[in-house]
Protein backbone atom coordinates (compact mmCIF):
# COMPACT_ATOMS: atom_id res chain seq x y z
CA UNK A 1 0.00 0.00 0.00
CA UNK A 2 1.45 3.38 -0.97
CA UNK A 3 1.79 6.25 1.52
CA UNK A 4 -1.03 8.26 -0.07
CA UNK A 5 -3.52 5.41 0.24
CA UNK A 6 -2.41 4.65 3.79
CA UNK A 7 -2.88 8.31 4.76
CA UNK A 8 -6.36 8.33 3.22
CA UNK A 9 -7.35 5.18 5.08
CA UNK A 10 -6.11 6.65 8.36
CA UNK A 11 -8.07 9.87 7.85
CA UNK A 12 -11.21 8.00 6.81
CA UNK A 13 -11.02 5.76 9.87
CA UNK A 14 -10.45 8.72 12.15
CA UNK A 15 -13.24 10.95 10.89
CA UNK A 16 -15.77 8.15 10.51
CA UNK A 17 -14.94 6.85 13.98
CA UNK A 18 -14.59 8.50 17.40
CA UNK A 19 -13.27 11.83 16.07
CA UNK A 20 -16.23 12.34 13.75
CA UNK A 21 -18.74 11.44 16.45
CA UNK A 22 -16.99 13.76 18.91
CA UNK A 23 -17.31 16.68 16.51
CA UNK A 24 -21.02 15.91 16.12
CA UNK A 25 -21.53 15.70 19.88
CA UNK A 26 -19.54 18.87 20.58
CA UNK A 27 -20.61 20.92 17.55
CA UNK A 28 -22.27 23.60 19.67
CA UNK A 29 -19.09 24.26 21.62
CA UNK A 30 -16.92 24.11 18.51
CA UNK A 31 -19.16 26.40 16.49
CA UNK A 32 -19.09 28.93 19.32
CA UNK A 33 -15.32 28.65 19.71
CA UNK A 34 -14.58 29.05 16.00
CA UNK A 35 -17.43 31.49 15.36
CA UNK A 36 -15.12 34.46 14.69
CA UNK A 37 -13.33 32.49 11.97
CA UNK A 38 -16.66 31.52 10.44
CA UNK A 39 -17.55 35.21 10.24
CA UNK A 40 -14.29 36.00 8.45
CA UNK A 41 -14.94 33.40 5.78
CA UNK A 42 -18.61 34.21 5.31
CA UNK A 43 -17.83 37.91 4.94
CA UNK A 44 -15.01 37.15 2.49
CA UNK A 45 -17.10 34.95 0.22
CA UNK A 46 -20.00 37.41 0.36
CA UNK A 47 -17.67 40.15 -0.85
CA UNK A 48 -16.87 37.95 -3.85
CA UNK A 49 -20.54 38.11 -4.94
CA UNK A 50 -20.40 34.36 -5.43
CA UNK A 51 -23.61 32.50 -6.20
CA UNK A 52 -22.47 28.88 -5.81
CA UNK A 53 -19.86 27.98 -3.21
CA UNK A 54 -18.01 24.78 -2.25
CA UNK A 55 -17.12 24.34 1.43
CA UNK A 56 -14.27 21.83 1.80
CA UNK A 57 -14.02 19.86 5.03
CA UNK A 58 -17.39 21.24 6.04
CA UNK A 59 -17.84 19.11 9.16
CA UNK A 60 -21.33 19.51 10.58
CA UNK A 61 -22.02 22.31 8.12
CA UNK A 62 -22.17 25.48 10.20
CA UNK A 63 -20.26 27.55 7.64
CA UNK A 64 -22.00 25.83 4.72
CA UNK A 65 -25.38 26.89 6.07
CA UNK A 66 -24.19 30.41 6.91
CA UNK A 67 -22.84 30.89 3.38
CA UNK A 68 -25.99 29.45 1.81
CA UNK A 69 -28.09 32.01 3.67
CA UNK A 70 -25.91 34.79 2.24
CA UNK A 71 -25.28 33.72 -1.35
CA UNK A 72 -28.12 31.35 -2.21
CA UNK A 73 -26.43 27.96 -2.49
CA UNK A 74 -23.51 26.19 -0.88
CA UNK A 75 -22.31 22.59 -1.12
CA UNK A 76 -20.36 21.06 1.75
CA UNK A 77 -18.03 18.12 1.27
CA UNK A 78 -16.44 16.06 4.03
CA UNK A 79 -15.00 12.58 4.44
CA UNK A 80 -16.91 12.05 7.69
CA UNK A 81 -20.21 10.19 7.43
CA UNK A 82 -21.40 11.12 10.94
CA UNK A 83 -20.75 14.82 10.36
CA UNK A 84 -22.34 14.88 6.90
CA UNK A 85 -25.42 13.12 8.25
CA UNK A 86 -25.75 15.76 10.97
CA UNK A 87 -25.10 18.59 8.49
CA UNK A 88 -27.89 17.38 6.20
CA UNK A 89 -30.34 17.02 9.08
CA UNK A 90 -29.65 20.52 10.38
CA UNK A 91 -29.93 22.13 6.93
CA UNK A 92 -33.26 20.38 6.36
CA UNK A 93 -34.60 21.45 9.76
CA UNK A 94 -33.53 25.05 9.14
CA UNK A 95 -34.74 25.17 5.54
CA UNK A 96 -31.35 26.34 4.29
CA UNK A 97 -30.36 25.97 0.59
CA UNK A 98 -27.31 23.87 1.37
CA UNK A 99 -26.44 20.35 0.21
CA UNK A 100 -23.78 17.92 1.34
CA UNK A 101 -21.56 15.21 -0.12
CA UNK A 102 -19.70 12.58 1.85
CA UNK A 103 -16.49 12.18 -0.12
CA UNK A 104 -12.77 12.76 -0.23
CA UNK A 105 -12.46 16.15 -1.93
CA UNK A 106 -9.07 15.06 -3.26
CA UNK A 107 -10.64 12.36 -5.43
CA UNK A 108 -14.33 13.16 -5.84
CA UNK A 109 -15.56 13.75 -9.40
CA UNK A 110 -17.12 17.18 -8.97
CA UNK A 111 -19.05 18.72 -11.84
CA UNK A 112 -16.66 20.84 -13.95
CA UNK A 113 -16.89 24.62 -13.52
CA UNK A 114 -19.78 24.24 -11.08
CA UNK A 115 -18.67 26.79 -8.46
CA UNK A 116 -17.46 30.35 -8.39
CA UNK A 117 -15.83 30.16 -4.96
CA UNK A 118 -14.20 27.61 -2.63
CA UNK A 119 -13.86 28.07 1.12
CA UNK A 120 -12.53 26.00 4.00
CA UNK A 121 -12.07 26.39 7.72
CA UNK A 122 -9.39 23.97 8.90
CA UNK A 123 -10.44 21.42 6.28
CA UNK A 124 -7.60 21.29 3.74
CA UNK A 125 -4.62 20.28 5.90
CA UNK A 126 -5.44 16.56 5.86
CA UNK A 127 -5.03 15.74 2.16
CA UNK A 128 -2.59 12.91 1.48
CA UNK A 129 -1.65 14.57 -1.85
CA UNK A 130 -2.41 18.29 -1.54
CA UNK A 131 -1.34 19.17 -5.10
CA UNK A 132 -3.72 16.59 -6.49
CA UNK A 133 -6.45 17.79 -4.12
CA UNK A 134 -6.19 21.45 -5.06
CA UNK A 135 -5.99 20.55 -8.75
CA UNK A 136 -9.25 18.65 -8.30
CA UNK A 137 -10.80 21.68 -6.61
CA UNK A 138 -9.54 23.88 -9.45
CA UNK A 139 -11.34 21.63 -11.92
CA UNK A 140 -14.72 22.26 -10.30
CA UNK A 141 -14.57 26.07 -10.31
CA UNK A 142 -14.88 28.66 -13.06
CA UNK A 143 -11.87 30.59 -14.32
CA UNK A 144 -11.10 33.38 -11.89
CA UNK A 145 -13.05 31.79 -9.03
CA UNK A 146 -11.86 32.71 -5.57
CA UNK A 147 -10.33 30.43 -2.96
CA UNK A 148 -10.38 31.31 0.74
CA UNK A 149 -9.01 28.92 3.36
CA UNK A 150 -8.18 29.42 7.01
CA UNK A 151 -5.42 27.07 8.20
CA UNK A 152 -3.30 26.88 11.33
CA UNK A 153 0.14 28.41 11.58
CA UNK A 154 2.77 26.40 13.47
CA UNK A 155 2.43 24.68 16.85
CA UNK A 156 4.89 27.12 18.42
CA UNK A 157 2.37 29.91 17.76
CA UNK A 158 -0.57 27.82 18.97
CA UNK A 159 0.40 26.56 22.43
CA UNK A 160 -3.23 26.00 23.42
CA UNK A 161 -3.55 23.37 20.71
CA UNK A 162 -0.65 21.28 22.03
CA UNK A 163 -1.11 21.81 25.79
CA UNK A 164 -2.95 18.54 26.40
CA UNK A 165 -0.51 16.28 24.57
CA UNK A 166 2.52 17.97 26.12
CA UNK A 167 1.12 17.56 29.62
CA UNK A 168 0.02 13.97 29.00
CA UNK A 169 3.23 12.86 27.28
CA UNK A 170 4.69 11.01 30.34
CA UNK A 171 1.55 8.87 30.53
CA UNK A 172 1.07 8.28 26.82
CA UNK A 173 4.43 7.74 25.12
CA UNK A 174 2.59 6.17 22.18
CA UNK A 175 1.00 9.49 21.20
CA UNK A 176 1.85 10.00 17.51
CA UNK A 177 4.35 12.74 16.77
CA UNK A 178 3.25 15.72 14.71
CA UNK A 179 5.47 15.59 11.65
CA UNK A 180 5.99 18.72 9.52
CA UNK A 181 4.45 18.61 6.06
CA UNK A 182 2.43 15.49 6.89
CA UNK A 183 -1.38 15.48 6.84
CA UNK A 184 -2.62 17.00 10.06
CA UNK A 185 -3.49 20.18 11.91
CA UNK A 186 -0.24 22.03 11.18
CA UNK A 187 0.46 20.68 7.69
CA UNK A 188 0.07 24.15 6.14
CA UNK A 189 2.15 26.04 8.69
CA UNK A 190 4.88 26.84 6.13
CA UNK A 191 3.51 29.56 3.82
CA UNK A 192 6.08 28.85 1.10
CA UNK A 193 4.97 25.23 0.96
CA UNK A 194 1.37 26.40 0.62
CA UNK A 195 2.31 28.77 -2.20
CA UNK A 196 4.05 25.96 -4.04
CA UNK A 197 1.09 23.60 -3.65
CA UNK A 198 -1.39 26.15 -4.98
CA UNK A 199 0.79 27.33 -7.86
CA UNK A 200 1.42 23.76 -8.99
CA UNK A 201 -2.28 22.89 -8.87
CA UNK A 202 -3.63 25.69 -11.03
CA UNK A 203 -4.15 28.64 -8.71
CA UNK A 204 -2.76 32.15 -9.12
CA UNK A 205 -2.81 35.49 -7.30
CA UNK A 206 -1.89 33.66 -4.11
CA UNK A 207 -2.05 35.59 -0.85
CA UNK A 208 -1.17 34.29 2.61
CA UNK A 209 -1.84 36.68 5.46
CA UNK A 210 -1.55 36.08 9.21
CA UNK A 211 -4.82 36.14 11.12
CA UNK A 212 -4.98 36.08 14.92
CA UNK A 213 -8.41 35.31 16.30
CA UNK A 214 -9.44 35.21 19.96
CA UNK A 215 -11.44 32.05 20.61
CA UNK A 216 -13.38 31.15 23.74
CA UNK A 217 -15.15 28.20 25.32
CA UNK A 218 -16.80 27.69 28.72
CA UNK A 219 -14.37 26.51 31.39
CA UNK A 220 -16.87 23.86 32.45
CA UNK A 221 -16.44 22.22 29.04
CA UNK A 222 -12.63 22.23 29.05
CA UNK A 223 -12.15 18.67 30.28
CA UNK A 224 -14.62 17.38 27.71
CA UNK A 225 -12.75 19.36 25.06
CA UNK A 226 -9.31 17.91 25.67
CA UNK A 227 -10.41 14.36 26.45
CA UNK A 228 -12.58 13.93 23.35
CA UNK A 229 -10.76 16.01 20.72
CA UNK A 230 -7.22 16.15 19.41
CA UNK A 231 -4.53 13.55 20.07
CA UNK A 232 -5.86 12.65 23.51
CA UNK A 233 -9.27 11.98 22.04
CA UNK A 234 -7.76 9.24 19.89
CA UNK A 235 -6.10 7.35 22.73
CA UNK A 236 -8.07 7.99 25.94
CA UNK A 237 -11.04 5.80 24.91
CA UNK A 238 -8.67 2.81 25.16
CA UNK A 239 -7.14 3.86 28.51
CA UNK A 240 -8.29 2.30 31.78
CA UNK A 241 -10.23 4.46 34.24
CA UNK A 242 -7.30 4.94 36.59
CA UNK A 243 -4.97 6.10 33.84
CA UNK A 244 -7.66 8.35 32.44
CA UNK A 245 -8.27 9.99 35.83
CA UNK A 246 -4.54 10.52 36.37
CA UNK A 247 -4.18 12.14 32.95
CA UNK A 248 -7.11 14.50 33.52
CA UNK A 249 -5.65 15.45 36.93
CA UNK A 250 -2.34 16.37 35.31
CA UNK A 251 -3.61 17.94 32.08
CA UNK A 252 -6.34 20.19 33.45
CA UNK A 253 -3.95 22.48 35.42
CA UNK A 254 -1.76 22.83 32.34
CA UNK A 255 -4.57 24.90 30.81
CA UNK A 256 -4.68 27.36 33.73
CA UNK A 257 -2.86 30.12 31.77
CA UNK A 258 -5.83 30.17 29.37
CA UNK A 259 -8.57 30.21 32.01
CA UNK A 260 -10.20 33.51 32.90
CA UNK A 261 -12.96 32.93 35.43
CA UNK A 262 -15.70 30.88 33.80
CA UNK A 263 -14.16 31.19 30.35
CA UNK A 264 -11.21 29.74 28.46
CA UNK A 265 -9.57 32.20 26.05
CA UNK A 266 -6.76 31.67 23.59
CA UNK A 267 -5.50 33.11 20.32
CA UNK A 268 -5.83 30.99 17.20
CA UNK A 269 -2.78 31.84 15.09
CA UNK A 270 -3.83 31.15 11.50
CA UNK A 271 -3.16 31.94 7.88
CA UNK A 272 -5.87 33.33 5.64
CA UNK A 273 -4.99 31.79 2.29
CA UNK A 274 -6.49 33.36 -0.83
CA UNK A 275 -6.07 32.61 -4.53
CA UNK A 276 -7.78 32.72 -7.91
CA UNK A 277 -8.39 29.89 -10.31
CA UNK A 278 -5.87 30.46 -13.06
CA UNK A 279 -7.21 30.70 -16.60
CA UNK A 280 -6.35 27.59 -18.56
CA UNK A 281 -3.81 28.25 -21.33
CA UNK A 282 -4.73 27.21 -24.82
CA UNK A 283 -2.16 24.94 -26.44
Amino acid sequence: MDASRRSYDEQAARWNGPAGHAWVDLQGMLNQMFGPIEELLVDAVSAEHATSVLDVGCGTGSITRAVARRVGHCVGVDISGPMIEEARARAEREGVPASFVQADAQEYAFEPAAFDAVISRFGVMFFSDPVRAFANLRSTVKDGAGLRCVVWRGPEENPFMTTAERAAAPFLPELPARLPDQPGQFAFADPERVRGILAESGWAGIGIEPVDVVCTLPEKELVTYFTRLGPLGTVLPDADERTRAEIVEVVRPAFDPFVQGTEVRYTAACWMVSARAATAKLS
